[in-house]
């Protein structure tokens, strides 16, 4: 890959950009999310992004017809890494501490891998599945499970941990599909669509917020709006369209590898700016997953020369 990078890096800048915009997104919805209910801050979320780019997606529906059998396709897309991704993420980062969630992202490469085998049947190595057991077992430790028997158990901290793991679960799945029809459709016509199907979904339930808080638009601050904006202008439109363009000219595996740079710049947010603070179980689980995640995904391609013969 590395050669790769340097022939054609602008893909490479692409994904790394938009990585670096959500990892700082962790910090901007946790404090976005006191002001503003989540269902109503998604639907304001992708209700503007998709207004912003309705001129550009028209200009290129007349350029590129979408073919009706794909269209289950592209709903799907949406549903996945718009509506379930961005529900589960901000139910769950409410209860659950920014750094914690950024480090269970994670788990995001190591699924990939674990689907390419199931469903692509890619190759896999007897390391790769060390690497995404040390990962899950990770994962395992910062969600609280241990603490179920050694005490100070959270159950809001788990639930919210465990809504987080789901996001990146509907995002993976999302993606394998994103990246079979964004060789047949350009990246703003896949973006935009996702983004229309997130606004129709969450309308229902941020009305509902609505009605039962109508005052909750009257307690929202210039922090709060600032927030909005940064998830509609960088976290939504810039960020998505930055990944979705950056995949097609790449693959699902080596997109989601710069899913590391994201933990990194939203703990170091979170201990600075939330002031939170980095306990013994979230250093172990981090640890473990950091080093999962390299043998589950990196390690692949230099085990492969070294071991041919150990693969499943």
């Amino acid at each position: 890959m590395s050669s790769q990078v340097f022939k054609k890096p602008i893909p490479y800048i692409a994904l790394i950009l938009a990585h670096l915009i959500w990892g700082i997104n962790f910090v901007v919805a946790k404090v976005t999310l006191e002001e503003i209910p989540p269902m109503s801050l998604a639907f304001l979320r992708f209700a503007f992004a998709s207004l912003l780019l309705a001129p550009f997606f028209i200009a290129q529906t007349k350029k590129v017809k979408i073919d009706k059998k794909d269209l289950p396709k592209l709903i799907a897309i949406g549903i996945l890494i718009i509506t379930l991704n961005i529900t589960f993420f901000f139910e769950g980062i409410k209860r659950t501490a920014a750094a914690d969630a950024a480090v269970l992202t994670l788990i995001i490469p190591m699924l990939s891998v674990l689907l390419g085998w199931w469903f692509l049947k890619e190759k896999v190595y007897i390391i790769n599945l060390f690497g995404i057991a040390l990962g899950l077992a990770g994962a395992l430790i910062i969600v609280g499970l241990p603490r179920l028997f050694t005490g100070g158990f959270s159950p809001t901290v788990m639930t919210g941990n465990l809504l987080i793991i789901l996001a990146a679960t509907s995002w993976v799945f999302g993606a394998v599909i994103s990246k079979k029809l964004l060789n047949k459709y350009p990246t703003l016509v896949v973006t935009a669509i996702a983004f229309m199907i997130g606004t129709i979904t969450f309308f229902i339930p941020a009305s509902v917020e609505y009605i039962k808080n109508p005052d909750w638009i009257s307690g929202v601050t210039i922090l709060g709006l600032l927030g909005t904006a940064f998830m509609i202008l960088l976290s939504s439109i810039s960020a998505y369209f930055l990944f979705e363009w950056g995949l097609s000219k790449t693959s699902i595996a080596v997109a989601d590898l710069f899913q590391y740079i994201e933990p990194f710049v939203a703990t170091a947010l979170a201990v600075f700016i939330l002031g939170e603070r980095l306990s013994n179980s979230f250093i172990l689980g981090g640890v473990l997953i950091a080093i999962g995640a390299y043998l589950g995904t990196l390690a692949k391609e230099a085990h492969h020369r070294h071991h041919k013969a150990h693969r499943v």
